[in-house]
C-alpha cells in the first residue's frame, strides 16, 4: 500500500468538531444524525444534495464518497446489519436518488436499517420536469418502511429524525426523506432533537399471555419439534434467547438464509440452513417435524419450496413483530405477535417441561450422517470452491464477517462457512441484487474496523461494482475480496443446465479481466489461484495484507450448488445432483 492520504481541511476542522450550529434547513437535517449517534455516512455529492454537503463540512461525521450510489446504498445496508444501527446513504436528485433504488428495494425485502437523504429541486420547480427532477417520493414509497417530503426548514430536522427512529424502530426497514433545496437553504433555528416515532407508532412488544401459554404447552408435547430462526431474532438482538432457549430444551435448530449466525453451526443442535440450497439434514427436519417454533421469519419461497409440502404434519408457533407476515405465505397455528426477544422470555417462563424428543434428536443426527456436505476435490481437477471457502473460513477468526454477492459463490459462502456469532453474515437475500459484495463489505469494514471482513463474489457480480474498490483502497480498509471466478454467471448456467437444455445463452462470458491485476491497477493487492497447492499460501498472505486484497480464484467452471430443491418443490425431496432434478 502506499501511504495513507494527508488529513483533510474537513477532517482537520471536524477533530474539534462540536455539535452543529443550527442557521439553516441542511445544519438541522446534520444535527438530526448527530442526535441520533451516526458515525458514518455514504454517499455522492450532487447538486441538490450541496448544502446538506456543505453543513456535513463542519461535523465530526465521516462520510464516505462512494463510487456510485448503489454502492451508497449497499454499503449503508451492510453498515445497519453489522452494527444493529441504521446506515445512512445520501444522494443528490434525479439519477442520484433513482440509483439508490435497487440499495434501497433490497433493504426494504431484507427489513434492513436504513436512511436515505435525498436531493429534490427546489419547491418551486416541482412538477415541472426541471434539471434532475425525479419523483422521489412516487419512485420509493413501494421499497420504503417511511418516507418524507421535507416543505419546512424548522421541521426537516425532525422528519429525518423521526426516519431514523422508524428505519430501527419495530420491524426494521429503510426511510427516506426528499430534501428540496430551498428547504436545506432555508432558515432554521430549531434543535430536532433524539429520534422520536410518531405518536401513533405502537409496535407490539410482548406476545398475549394466553397464546404463549397455548404455545408452550403445544411445544412441550411435541415429539419432533425444531426451532426456525430467523433474520428477526438477529435484528431483535434475541440470539443469546434463541441458543439458550434450544440448549435448555435440547430442540434442533434450523435458519433460514437471513437468520445465519443466530445459532452456532458447530453445535450438535444446529441443523444449518433449509431451503432451496440448505441442508439436507435441514430439509428433512422441516419436512418429518410436528411442532415448529418459527421466530422471525416472513417464510419466503426460497425457504418454503411449495407451500402445501411445507412442514406438511407441523403445528405452526410463530413469533414475528409485524402482524401481516402471520399466516401470509404459511398459516400459523399459533401466532405469538411481539418483539423476538421478549416472546422468547415469555415461552421460557411458560415452558411446562421440555420435549420428550430423544428419538427425534437421534433422527436428525442420523440425517447430518446420510447427508453429509462433503464434494470431492481431486488434486487433478480445476480447484472447487468450496475448498476455497473452506480455507478462509480456517484461516480467520470466528467472528470474522463475510459478505457476498448474488449466486453461486453466494451459496457456497453460506454452505461451507462455519458461521457462530450474529451479524457476522452480510448478504442480498429477498432481492438477491448481484453486486451487492463489493459495497457491503465497505460498510461492513467501517461498522466493525476490528474485525476480519471477507467478501465472496462471483466473477459476474464482481464487474457490477468493482468500481468499490476504489472506495476501499481510498480509506486505506483491510479487507480481503475472493473471486470464485467460473467465467460465468453460475447460477443462470447452472438452472439452463437443469430446466433449459443446456443452452448457455447470456450466461457465459468468452472473456474477463484478470482480476488480479485490474485490482493492482486500482491501487489494491491481487493474488491468482489457479491450483491447490496455491491455496493456502494466497490464502494466507492475503488475509495478511494490511489493505484491499482482491483473489482471482479460478475454480471448476463446471461445479454446482447443491442439494438443490427446484422452485416450488418439496424440501424434503432435494436433488444431490443434476440428475435427481
Amino acid at each position: 500500500m502506499s501511504d495513507a492520504p494527508q488529513q483533510t481541511p474537513q477532517e482537520a476542522d471536524s477533530a474539534e468538531a462540536g455539535p452543529t450550529d443550527i442557521e439553516t434547513g441542511a445544519d438541522a437535517v446534520v444535527r438530526a444524525l448527530e442526535n441520533a449517534g451516526v458515525e458514518h455516512l455514504f454517499g455522492v455529492q450532487g447538486g441538490a444534495i450541496m448544502p446538506v454537503y456543505d453543513a456535513l463540512y463542519h461535523s465530526d461525521m465521516t462520510h464516505i464518497t462512494m463510487a456510485h450510489e448503489q454502492g451508497a446504498a449497499h454499503a449503508a445496508d451492510a453498515y445497519g446489519i453489522v452494527s444493529g444501527e441504521p446506515g445512512i446513504c445520501m444522494a443528490t436528485s434525479g439519477p442520484g436518488a433513482t440509483n439508490l433504488v435497487t440499495g434501497l428495494a433490497d433493504s426494504n425485502m431484507d427489513s434492513d436499517p436504513v436512511v436515505a437523504l435525498t436531493g429534490q429541486v427546489p419547491t418551486d420547480f416541482v412538477g415541472s420536469d426541471a434539471f434532475q427532477e425525479t419523483d422521489t417520493i412516487g419512485v420509493t414509497t413501494p421499497i420504503t418502511k417511511a418516507n418524507f417530503f421535507a416543505d419546512d426548514p424548522e421541521s426537516v430536522g425532525t422528519d429525518v429524525g423521526t426516519a431514523f427512529a422508524l428505519a430501527k424502530r419495530g420491524r426494521q426497514g429503510p426511510t427516506l426523506v426528499d430534501l428540496p433545496k430551498d428547504v436545506t437553504k432555508g432558515e432554521a433555528s430549531d434543535d430536532p432533537g433524539a429520534p422520536e416515532t410518531p405518536a401513533t407508532y405502537h409496535p407490539p412488544e410482548t406476545a398475549e399471555p394466553e397464546a404463549v401459554t397455548e404455545a408452550a404447552d403445544v411445544l412441550a408435547a411435541a415429539d419432533k419439534p425444531i426451532i426456525l430462526a430467523g433474520g428477526g431474532v438477529i435484528k431483535a438482538e434475541a440470539s443469546d434467547e434463541i441458543r439458550a432457549f434450544a440448549k435448555e430444551h435440547e430442540i434442533p435448530v434450523v435458519t433460514t438464509m437471513p437468520g445465519i449466525g443466530a445459532f452456532p453451526e458447530d453445535h450438535e443442535l444446529a441443523l444449518e440452513m433449509a431451503g432451496m440450497h440448505g441442508t439436507g439434514y435441514a430439509n428433512m427436519a422441516i419436512t418429518m417435524t410436528d411442532c415448529m417454533l418459527a421466530v422471525g421469519t416472513r417464510f419466503d419461497d426460497r425457504l418454503t419450496g411449495g407451500v402445501e409440502t411445507f412442514a406438511p404434519d407441523a403445528e405452526i408457533i410463530h413469533v414475528e413483530i409485524d402482524p401481516p407476515e402471520v399466516s401470509k405465505n404459511v398459516e400459523a397455528d399459533y401466532p405469538l405477535i411481539g418483539d423476538a426477544k421478549a416472546v422468547m422470555e415469555q415461552l421460557e417462563t411458560a415452558m411446562p417441561r421440555s420435549p420428550a424428543a430423544d428419538t427425534w434428536r437421534s433422527q436428525t443426527q442420523q440425517w447430518k450422517k446420510e447427508y453429509p456436505m462433503d464434494y470431492a476435490a481431486p488434486e487433478d481437477e480445476p480447484v472447487k470452491p468450496q475448498y476455497v471457502v473452506e480455507a478462509f473460513d480456517n484461516a480467520t477468526a470466528d467472528d470474522a464477517i463475510v459478505t457476498t454477492g448474488v449466486g453461486q459463490h453466494q451459496m457456497w459462502a453460506c454452505q461451507y462457512w462455519t458461521y457462530k456469532e450474529p451479524r457476522t453474515w452480510v448478504s442480498s437475500h429477498g432481492l438477491g441484487a448481484m453486486g451487492y459484495g463489493v459495497p457491503a463489505t465497505i460498510g461492513a469494514k467501517l461498522a466493525a474496523p476490528d474485525k476480519d471482513v471477507v467478501c465472496f463474489d462471483g466473477d459476474g457480480s464482481f464487474l457490477m461494482t468493482c468500481q468499490g474498490l476504489s472506495v476501499a483502497v481510498r480509506e486505506n480498509l483491510d479487507i480481503t475480496i475472493v473471486v470464485l471466478n467460473n467465467a460465468a454467471i453460475g447460477m443462470v448456467r447452472q438452472w439452463q443446465d437443469a430446466f433449459f437444455g443446456e443452452r448457455h445463452m447470456a450466461s457465459e462470458y468468452p472473456w474477463i479481466p484478470d482480476f488480479d491485476t485490474l485490482a493492482e491497477a486500482f491501487g489494491a493487492r491481487g493474488f491468482r489461484i489457479d491450483t491447490y497447492d496455491e491455496v493456502e499460501e494466497v490464502v494466507e498472505e492475503a488475509i495478511a495484507y494490511d489493505g484491499p486484497s482482491i483473489v482471482d480464484a479460478h475454480i471448476d467452471p463446471g461445479e454446482n450448488v447443491y442439494p438443490m430443491v427446484p422452485s416450488g418443490g418439496d424440501n424434503g425431496m432435494f436433488a444431490l445432483s443434476e440428475e435427481q432434478l
